[in-house]
């Protein structure tokens, strides 16, 4: 008995939609007078034509929680590079290469310095910028 009722009902949402998706508005004929074409460009709502540049603006905490994950991700890059370099030059010691294995500590240190300081900048940037719009909430 439910078994029939669930498929009774998903019968019913099935054709509502067929129809729904049927009974869009007739179209109108053109007459080709300018007084038509004006109208008819000038039907769109008002609030559909400013939908396309509204912006979604994040809130105060998710910019500040945002900034701190660029902090994160900056010093995550810096730790992976500064181990990179650091696996690089101890081979290269190992294998006699004293002069590639301090280039490749060198280069390590100076790419986690890089991310690191980009993360930094980026990650205050936004938790600057989010623990201003949570001041200017407040007053």
């Amino acid at each position: 008995m439910k078994r029939r009722a669930r498929i009774l009902s998903a019968m019913v949402v099935v054709a509502s939609i067929g129809g729904y998706a049927q009974s869009a508005p007739p179209a109108t004929a053109q007459t080709g007078s300018p007084a038509a074409e004006q109208t008819s460009t000038s039907a769109q709502p008002v609030a559909e034509q400013h939908s396309k540049h509204h912006k979604n603006s994040k809130g105060a905490g998710a910019e500040v929680g945002s900034g701190a994950g660029d902090i994160g991700k900056g010093v995550g890059k810096g730790a992976g590079d500064v181990a990179k370099g650091t696996g690089k030059g101890a081979v290269d010691l190992v294998t006699l290469h004293p002069v590639n294995a301090a280039t490749d500590i060198g280069k390590g240190a100076g790419k986690a310095g890089g991310h690191v300081a980009v993360g930094t900048v980026k990650g205050t940037g936004k938790v600057v910028k989010g623990t201003g719009k949570a001041i200017k909430k407040i007053f």
